[in-house]
């Protein structure tokens, strides 16, 4: 019995023999962490200047940047902060740079914390209607894409719609994002939006 032989298309070629390839991509990732761990103190920094009017579990929180390879097929690299994982009980603010497609920055709430932010959340969809926000309506909280109705435009649902996602289900997940070809702008944006995130949470209006 002949043996298939594992052959490469001249793009694999060209790829497989060009190392700069690989070096390139180590020197981008770090230059993400970097960005990411900036990023944290900054939200660190207000969030302690927005302590008295901020849910107290904020200030005792710790933070995480996680790496991995294969989201989709792709390098990406998170930044929790706040990270609150308790079981059914999650409050968290998660920053994500997913190669090939985007930044993104989400409020993530479970439990106890989602039912102690519904009214705030209710409330407040004028302003995220108006700064492009999406909401989750998938039932695995885990997906962090844009497809497959994963996440809906804010501004497409009618204040009931919203409303009924808030609160149809043990999760909620409020999320925006921008493009990786806004780099250079992309931590003062996401930091914005982390301000957001916290005047929302503090019951103060969630405009820029």
């Amino acid at each position: 019995m002949s043996e298939t032989k594992i052959r490469l298309s001249q793009k694999e070629m060209e790829l497989v023999t060009n190392a700069d390839l690989i070096l390139t991509k180590n020197v981008i990732l770090e230059k993400v962490n970097q960005l990411l761990a900036d990023l944290q103190l900054k939200q660190q920094m207000y969030v302690t200047s927005q302590a008295p009017g901020i849910p107290a579990e904020f200030t005792h929180s710790s933070s995480k940047i996680s790496k991995g390879e294969n989201y989709q097929g792709l390098p990406y690299r998170l930044l929790d902060y706040p990270k609150i994982f308790d079981h059914a009980n999650i409050l968290a603010i998660r920053t994500m740079f997913w190669w090939g497609n985007f930044f993104s920055i989400t409020l993530h709430l479970s439990g106890n914390f989602k039912q102690e932010a519904a009214e705030k959340l209710i409330a407040a969809y004028p302003a995220l209607k108006e700064n492009k926000y999406y909401a989750c309506r998938n039932k695995d909280p885990w997906e962090h894409h844009f497809e497959n109705g994963n996440y809906v435009l804010i501004s497409e649902l009618s204040e009931n719609e919203f409303e009924e996602l808030v609160r149809g289900k043990d999760f909620f997940k409020l999320v925006n994002k921008l493009p990786l070809l806004q780099w250079n702008e992309s931590e003062e944006i996401l930091l914005a939006y982390f301000k957001q995130m916290i005047r929302l949470l503090a019951d103060q209006p969630p405009s820029r």
